[in-house]
């Protein structure tokens, strides 16, 4: 008898899910069955009222061989023997009889980055309602000039068990909270639009303290106020600093997807074929690191029951690793980061970041800004767009302003930056030393799956990246 694993034991037992899943991976490099339960709910307060109020509960399992670059995988959310057995079958028959060795389980996981307990328990949905009501009643009071609000809290919890085909079992307990202000503010028949937000893995409850959601109300405003001062920006090429925390965005997807291990194996990443060569300016060190405690991005083990590290990706300029799971780390001979991640029980894993950053140089942020005689400063990114195989990007601003003999003057609306990861990473001149992290606001795509993430940087000044400007 294998150890037993709530909170799915009553729908199944251990050890005819292990016989199962042994009889599924028979010749296969490798495989997990993994379970799921997951809850979440979401209130969303605009314009006055109460505009949504959204519960939803799944479980379910994933079933998956892998041998090879092949993958077999089955998933249901009907946890029962049969449909164990259903998907059993159709992992084995998309892996073949095989002859593979199957790799050694991961080693336990370290200690716990976040509490294991629903973030909404305790507070009851009349409370978080009037919490919500409260938040717009706040924004409006501060300035007669706001004309719409909306603020939400979210909050979810999800429970995952992975069963190796040794018997071993890990478990991990993962809650998520957030909560979100945007103002719309009005004047001269002009409307402009600020947002402020974030959470991570934690309760709700520090996040509903007056401290904290007053602070969020009034930096949505001060965007907001700000965009409505803004001119229409410049376009041209010029040297950009961009601000500390979640300008990291930027980061993320020009960069860090290129270091994501499936592409590079496939030799379909801007960084393929350059392990140990140099793809960045000097001082430049990136990292992605989920073992920071109560972030948005962590885990206390990946969705393949590898423990969550701190992986160094680029040293002081120089590319040393990828982002792994295993069956990619396997078929490139280097060991598992920690990476394999999936949104769902219906999802296959595959490599993802989790934290990342760029680690803080010496640079003294004001001297940056003062040594920027033409150009953007921004520090607030929109959405993006971004090819992984060229590392091209266009990621819109949502806060910037033009910068001239080092001065910083009028805010500017409708600019984009343009250009690819690798150039920039080159034409990096300067980092800071006031490295920060987003406040808790990151999702990450990749083929149609979504997960949490974070990102976080120093102030940089990146030279020649091209500015797309807006009409005036």
């Amino acid at each position: 008898m294998i150890e037993r694993f709530s909170p799915f034991e009553e729908l199944v037992d251990p050890d005819q899910a292990l016989a199962i899943l042994r009889d599924a991976v028979a010749g296969a490099d490798d495989g997990e069955l993994f379970l799921e339960r997951a809850r979440s709910e979401t209130l969303v307060y605009d314009d006055g009222r109460l505009r949504n109020a959204g519960y939803d509960a799944t479980q379910g399992f994933g079933l998956r061989a892998v041998r090879g670059a092949v993958t077999g995988f089955a998933h249901s959310t009907e946890i029962t023997p049969q449909a164990l057995r259903e998907a059993a079958g159709m992992a084995r028959l998309a892996v073949g009889s095989g002859g593979g060795v199957m790799a050694p389980s991961p080693a336990g996981p370290g200690p716990r980055l976040y509490p294991g307990a629903d973030p909404a328990e305790g507070i009851a949905f009349a409370d978080r309602v009037a919490q919500l009501r409260q938040i717009d009643a706040f924004a409006r009071d501060l300035d007669p000039r706001v004309v719409q609000v909306t603020a939400s809290i979210a909050s979810a919890l999800q429970e995952v068990v992975i069963l190796r085909p040794d018997g071993t079992i890990v478990t991990d307990i993962r809650p998520m909270a957030r909560l979100n202000v945007s103002v719309i503010v009005e004047s001269n028949a002009r409307r402009e639009t600020g947002s402020a937000g974030g959470g991570g893995r934690s309760g709700l409850a520090p996040l509903l303290q007056p401290d904290h959601w007053q602070g969020l109300v009034r930096e949505a405003l001060r965007i907001a106020q700000v965009n409505l001062r803004s001119v229409a920006a410049p376009a041209g090429v010029m040297d950009v600093v961009l601000g500390p925390g979640w300008p990291g965005i930027l980061l993320h997807e020009a960069v860090g997807h290129g270091l994501e291990g499936d592409f590079n194996r496939k030799g379909a990443s801007a960084f393929s074929g350059l392990m140990g060569r140099r793809v960045a300016a000097p001082g430049v060190s990136v990292v992605d690191d989920g073992t920071l405690p109560g972030r948005r991005g962590s885990i206390t083990v990946d969705d393949e029951g590898t423990p969550s590290a701190r992986n160094v990706l680029i040293e002081d300029g120089i590319l040393v690793g990828y982002l792994q799971d295993r069956q990619n780390a396997r078929l490139m001979g280097v060991a598992p980061t920690g990476n394999g991640r999936r949104e769902s029980h219906a999802h296959a894993p595959m490599p993802r970041m989790t934290n990342t950053m760029m680690n803080p140089g010496s640079d003294d942020p004001a001297a940056i800004l003062a040594g920027l005689r033409d150009g953007i400063y921004a520090v607030g990114f929109g959405g993006g767009q971004v090819d992984i195989t060229n590392g091209k990007f266009v990621f819109s601003c949502t806060e910037a302003y033009r910068v001239r003999n080092g001065a910083i003057e009028e805010p500017i609306r409708g600019a984009t930056l343009i250009g690819d990861g690798a150039t920039a990473l080159q034409h990096v001149r300067a980092v800071g030393n006031d490295l920060a992290l987003d406040p808790g606001i990151g999702n990450c795509g990749k083929q149609g799956q979504w997960v949490p993430v974070g990102v976080g940087q120093p102030t940089l000044m990146i030279g020649g990246l091209t500015v797309g400007g807006s009409a005036a």
